[in-house]
């Protein structure tokens, strides 16, 4: 079942590729650097210093840059380009010990969830960041942070408990998919205006 292992280790942390690229490198990089599990593939790369320092420091950045409304919503548009590449990759490096039949499939799978996952928490903020209070920024970046953290750790020591996580926000998010599309679509709208000079929230309502 090492193969299992390994999938599930390739894609669990794609997924949270999507939603926090620089904790779960910064979770799989201590991780090996300490001995706390040899990681598959290419990914035992992620053990240097240099990685987990740079990580880390890109994780404080986006630790306070996602508790400011708007901020994080410009913040995700730019992470469009970073996170979902990312996930594809993380799990193309995890699998590069199996079979190609497995790898690629895996590769494009593993694009795919950070696809989901960066959208999901992208239509969440936009819709954060319309609502009166300013409270539900802070209260979603802590629990993204915690998925993130939580979620490379269990794609590490817990594959079958991942897989299944994975196959329920699957099944979830096919089924929000609309939602999700038309918020994205709201948010790269309203970002391009904002950065023009316009208010994000005015912009938003009206892309809506």
């Amino acid at each position: 079942m090492e193969w299992f292992s390994t999938l599930s280790l390739a894609l669990g942390t794609a997924w949270t590729s999507g939603i926090n690229l620089y904790a779960t490198v910064s979770v799989l990089g201590i991780l090996q650097k300490f001995g706390g599990t040899k990681l598959p593939g290419g990914l035992d790369v992620l053990d240097n210093w240099w990685i987990i320092g740079f990580a880390a420091g890109l994780y404080l950045v986006e630790f306070f840059a996602d508790k400011i409304p708007y901020v994080d919503s410009v913040w995700d548009v730019v992470h469009t380009f970073i996170r979902i590449p990312a996930g594809a990759i993380v799990a193309y490096a995890a699998t590069t010990d199996l079979d190609p039949s497995i790898a690629i499939p895996a590769t494009l799978v593993g694009g795919g969830l950070a696809f989901a996952s960066h959208g999901t928490k992208a239509a969440a903020r936009i819709g954060a960041n319309l609502s009166p209070e300013p409270v539900s920024n802070w209260v979603l970046s802590l629990v993204e942070d915690a998925i993130a953290f939580g979620g490379a750790l269990l794609a590490v020591f817990a594959p079958i408990i991942i897989a299944t996580i994975l196959g329920i926000f699957a099944i979830v998010f096919l089924w929000f998919f609309p939602k999700v599309f038309r918020a994205i679509r709201r948010l790269f709208i309203a970002t391009v205006g904002f950065i023009r000079g316009d208010s994000f929230e005015t912009v938003a309502r009206k892309a809506g």
